[in-house]
């Protein structure tokens, strides 16, 4: 067993004796041996959701290749029989005897299912997210998997794009946070500990900004807009000790990802200095065809290789082409040594080497402790929920004396997973019906009605949905998107309610009484008439296998909500893409201007969201009384300290998230209206101030300057602390030049 605590590491993180047990692994590779450790399959005869299309080999077949040296790993091959097999055969009857990489997409729980990534960037409690993914990596480990093709990190500032369900949302400070959040909890202290799994910060980069929110489409960003948005939080993951990335499917400027050396070898390891390994997402290299980037299959595996794309997922591009490219010499053996290197050194971290049959061994009794993840799941759920309004203090409600009509597609178990939900052995979910009956001291003081499908509109469905809101002294309408509306390959060019629910909810308004909507949702929605005017609005995203329970926990009060908003929630369709750090233009229309022409500003709707990022209520109000900042002026190499003071006025503890922004009056490159440099979330009792406070340096206030490096220039800055990215109580400050 080679040591974990040798005093000199080399270049991989490796201590000499491993580091020279990979080198003379290379020395004695065959080139198909080296291709081999490059090349990652689909298992033999499965096709899932997340493994589509193309010819299957049967087990036997893919057993044979692995045999030869010509697999690294599988991946989505969920149980432990079929792991063992192929290992054994990695391990006990092929030449080198090197052991297979078992990964899979681990995206927001394995047997557990937590909320979606979004929803849980809506807590704003990075940890929270550090827990969930430690816990989901303890029960993947479980069943064999090391490597998770997660976190996705992607910024998405465009609703219609359905991928943005899986990432932290629009803002780079936040997702940055969560980054790193998802990193550490998926790779644990040592990522050679059983539990631990190899993360993968994905889609490198600038997947969120397809055009029209087109999954896939193509992407043209500046370079300026790309370092400044859409590279930190792939930076903040790798410094957290990822060491794998998944490269994109998009182009930026006409060069797609996948092949796209500036990224791929110019930032992520020259600038970065990345020691992982890079790897394609689903047959990507060979969709370099179809772009128009490549001539055919050899040509696009060389310009993937060459580019620096070191691992090729499902095409067999690699296999195919390279031997025979490194032959020619068009494919230096420099390269290829150095990939196989990259993978062979994760391998050698992961503790592949020592304990290849780690986690794919049964035992007796359980892998993990479910009813504690059970919890965390609920847990996660609650904090997860945003309250958009609560007007009439409609909630929380009642445990008895009221009636209450649950209306909607949603209302029962359907829809409460989200997407990425590929292995079977999640334990049944509670709906939100059953929930509110355990929570009732009268559970017949409940009814149930469905009212419409969710996009369809159901015979009879709105009289009797009208006749049960008129029958109750309160409605809650659980309405929104199913799981098929968000996703991979799920963009919609309506980003509203669809139109039978829409027309539920109107019905049901149309009685006068009070009415919440429960929102199922995986972006930002637009949302009008009866919706938007609801008396209280809960943003409950797809919570996983706990969302009936944690709903029911908020709405009768058990938990105060304390989400805030990932994501700007817009006034129209139209508004989209929508995120609050947008530029000033020359021509402004500012806020608390009455609208004018001749300037940036819609014809039909003003600039503002309908509800902001960072926005969310909960059961105590609060007050921001008054900002004080530490100094004017803030020296070349100095800090500066602004505090603000918060009163829960409230007769309840508060969930407060106090949040700081800047904005720049004036520099060489435009700035942002504000930009998010610092949170925290804080308990004040009731009737308390409690005092936040945060520490501001020159690196904060750094940009990429006009020549494309960071640079931070002396002037002036307004700074905010407030509860949302609208709003607050303002202050300045003077950064002094050297």
């Amino acid at each position: 067993m080679l040591s974990a605590c040798a005093t000199r590491l080399s270049p991989g993180g490796l201590d000499p004796l491993a580091a020279a047990r990979i080198e003379s692994l290379i020395g004695r590779m065959t080139v198909e041996e080296k291709v081999g450790q490059l090349s990652l399959y689909a298992p033999a005869a499965v096709d899932t959701v997340a493994n589509p299309q193309g010819a299957r080999l049967s087990e036997e077949e893919q057993l044979a290749q692995i045999r030869a040296g010509r697999v690294t790993g599988l991946f989505n091959n969920e149980g432990l029989e079929g792991k063992r097999r192929a290992q054994q055969a990695a391990v006990n009857q092929s030449r080198l005897g090197i052991p297979l990489l078992f990964g899979a997409d681990i995206i927001h729980g394995f047997r557990t299912v937590f909320p979606v990534p979004l929803a849980e960037s809506a807590s704003w409690e990075p940890g929270l997210a550090e827990r969930t993914a430690h816990a989901s990596a303890v029960e993947a480990t479980a069943d064999g998997f090391r490597w998770t093709f997660a976190p996705m990190v992607d910024i998405a500032r465009d609703a219609r794009w359905g991928r943005g369900i899986e990432g932290a949302g629009e803002d780079v400070f936040l997702g940055q946070q969560f980054a790193a959040a998802r990193v550490r909890g998926f790779q644990g202290n040592e990522l050679g500990n059983a539990n631990a799994m190899l993360a993968t910060p994905k889609h490198f980069a600038g997947y969120g900004a397809a055009e029209g929110g087109l999954d896939y489409n193509a992407v043209d960003l500046s370079e300026r807009t790309l370092r400044e948005v859409y590279l930190p939080p792939f930076r903040s993951a790798i410094d957290a000790g990822a060491l794998s990335v998944m490269s994109a499917f998009n182009e930026i400027g006409g060069i797609p990802s996948n092949a796209n050396r500036a990224l791929l070898t110019g930032i992520l390891r020259g600038e970065w200095g990345f020691q992982g390994f890079v790897v394609s997402d689903y047959t990507a290299d060979e969709e370099l065809i179809a772009h128009g980037f490549a001539a055919d299959g050899r040509d696009a595996a060389k310009r993937a290789f060459i580019a620096g794309t070191d691992v090729s997922m499902q095409s067999g591009l690699y296999m195919k082409y390279l031997p025979e490219l490194v032959a020619t010499g068009e494919v230096p053996m420099s390269r290829l040594d150095d990939a196989v290197r990259r993978v062979l050194r994760v391998k050698q971290r992961l503790g592949l080497f020592d304990h290849p049959f780690r986690g794919l061994q049964d035992t007796a009794g359980p892998r993990f402790d479910a009813a504690a993840h059970q919890g965390l799941a609920r847990e996660a759920a609650g904090r997860s929920i945003v309250m958009l309004k609560n007007e009439r203090d409609v909630l929380p409600l009642p445990r008895s004396g009221k009636r209450i009509a649950l209306i909607g597609p949603f209302a029962g178990t359907e829809d409460l997973f989200g997407p990425w939900r590929i292995f079977p052995g999640q334990a049944a979910p509670m709906g939100i019906d059953q929930s509110l009956r355990q929570f009732l001291d009268s559970p017949e003081a409940l009814t149930v009605v469905r009212g419409s499908n969710v996009e369809t509109p159901i015979a009879g469905g709105i009289d009797a949905a009208v006749a049960a809101a008129r029958d109750a002294d309160v409605v809650v309408l659980s309405i929104g998107e199913n799981e098929q509306m968000s996703g991979e390959a799920r963009s919609r060019s309506d980003i509203e309610i669809p139109r039978a629910q829409q027309a539920l909810a109107e019905a049901v308004a149309a009685t006068g009484k009070p009415v919440v909507v429960l929102l199922r949702n995986g972006r930002a929605l637009a949302l009008r008439g009866a919706v938007r005017n609801a008396n209280a609005i809960l943003v409950t995203w797809f919570l996983g296998s706990q969302t009936g329970p944690a709903i029911a926990d908020v709405l009768f009060g058990d938990v105060n909500p304390s989400g805030r908003l990932p994501v700007s929630f817009p006034q129209t369709p139209g508004q989209v893409p929508y995120y609050y750090a947008h530029k000033r233009t020359g021509r402004p229309q500012l806020a608390d201007s009455p609208a004018a022409f001749y300037k940036a500003r819609y014809l039909d709707a003003s600039n503002d969201p309908a509800f902001s990022f960072g926005h969310g209520l909960g059961y105590a109000r609060v007050r921001y009384d008054a900002i004080e900042p530490g100094a004017a002026r803030m020296s070349w190499d100095g800090a500066m300290t602004v505090r603000a003071h918060i009163t829960n006025t409230g007769r309840r503890e508060a969930d407060e998230v106090a949040q700081l922004y800047i904005a720049n009056r004036a520099a060489s490159v435009t700035r942002p209206v504000r930009e998010l440099k610092g949170f925290r979330k804080v308990k004040i009792a009731a009737g308390q101030t409690a005092t936040v406070e945060f520490t501001l340096t020159r690196a904060d206030l750094m940009f990429i300057g006009q020549d494309m490096t960071p640079t931070v220039e002396p002037g002036q800055f307004d700074v905010w602390i407030g509860p949302s990215a609208t709003g607050g109580l303002r202050t300045s400050m003077t950064l002094l030049g050297e």
